[in-house]
């Protein structure tokens, strides 16, 4: 690990942004854990539907972290394999998971009044473009044909107490994700606070965008690749921007 910056202060429960230039880009389950080790404590989580499930394999087991499914359960456990494969027993993905001790089940209406009704603390979200801003994304590309897949992801956005986003940083032609305003179809204004990218982890917060930690680039680097100006945490001054 190559820490290039360091600081006093903090954002995020980080002191300094490092900058991880001995290993590449983080992988999926690198990137699960990421945001695991991040989620506080005795918490009450909803992990949305496609990658963010993957965070619930990754919780310690004594983390006290209970985990809430929009189709009606509390107390979901990691994903099911094998004999523990029960097809009544699913996500909202439809994914089979496990229970764990304790776990309860109600109708989806009352599902839905615990996400609306701000009673999770965190959820975990996947993202087409998050803004600078933090306004989310992540329903709809707005293309001709494409299938519009908005589910609870609105509720969670307005009604979870913090908003993590998982995704790439880049889309497959090259163009950032993290954008200074999002062109897709908005899901939430305002609202994600934490972006765990396999290229790098940002805290959105009322002065813009700061990096945390970067794995196989520079903050140089990836402020040359976007139009959002890039915050450090001890930096000399911000990278980037339009």
């Amino acid at each position: 690990m190559t820490d290039h910056t360091t600081t006093t202060g903090g954002v995020a429960g980080r002191v300094r942004t490092v900058e991880h230039l001995d290993r590449g880009p983080l992988g999926r389950d690198e990137l699960a854990a990421a945001v695991a080790r991040d989620i506080p404590r005795g918490s009450f989580v909803n992990l949305g539907i496609g990658q963010p499930t993957t965070v619930a394999d990754h919780l310690p087991a004594d983390a006290g972290v209970v985990l809430h499914t929009e189709n009606g359960m509390l107390g979901m456990g990691p994903a099911a394999r094998g004999d523990d494969v029960d097809p009544d027993l699913i996500n909202a993905g439809k994914v089979p998971v496990t229970e764990l001790p304790g776990a309860s089940y109600f109708h989806h209406a009352d599902s839905f009044a615990m996400m609306r009704g701000g009673h999770l603390d965190v959820c975990v979200l996947g993202a087409f473009q998050v803004s600078e801003r933090g306004d989310l994304a992540n329903w709809h590309t707005g293309a001709p044909g494409a299938i519009p897949a908005v589910g609870g992801a609105m509720d969670l956005a307005g009604g979870a107490k913090s908003v993590f986003v998982m995704m790439t940083l880049f889309a497959k032609d090259g163009t950032p994700k993290l954008v200074p305003e999002c062109t897709y179809p908005l899901t939430g204004l305002a609202c994600v606070r934490r972006l765990y990218t396999d290229q790098a982890v940002f805290h959105i917060g009322p002065d813009g965008v700061t990096v945390l930690e970067t794995y196989g680039t520079t903050v140089r680097h990836l402020a040359a690749r976007m139009d959002v100006t890039l915050h450090t945490l001890g930096g000399p001054r911000p990278y980037g921007g339009s």
